[in-house]
């Protein structure tokens, strides 16, 4: 079942797991299945993406440095930091997937 439009042809040619794998600004996108031409998640996906995987990374960093030093992150550490790292790939996904509107793709590859 299709719910999202293309924004080339404008039918409603994505559902949401193509939406979730169609990327961000910087990516080739998906092919639309109606016109072929290529759609990504819009500039507000890659924003989000970006300060996601800034908290992210930070929250890993900080996770390794303080751990040491506090008793019951030293005890969660191993399970804390590969939660974050899955979350940096999962979340994005999932809130592209939904949320941010897709727009035409404008990266050139011949």
């Amino acid at each position: 079942m299709s719910i999202y439009t293309c924004p080339h042809c404008g039918e409603k040619s994505f559902n949401p797991w193509t939406k979730a794998f169609a990327g961000q600004m910087n990516s080739k996108g998906k092919p639309c299945p109606k016109c072929g031409r290529r759609c990504v998640n819009g500039k507000g996906a890659t924003i989000f993406n970006a300060i996601y995987c800034l908290l992210a990374f930070a929250c890993i960093i900080f996770t390794y440095l303080k751990a040491p030093d506090i008793e019951w992150l030293s005890y969660w550490e191993l399970i804390i930091v590969p939660a974050l790292l899955v979350s940096i790939i999962i979340i994005p996904k999932l809130v592209n997937a939904f949320f941010f509107k897709m727009e035409q793709a404008i990266r050139l590859d011949y």
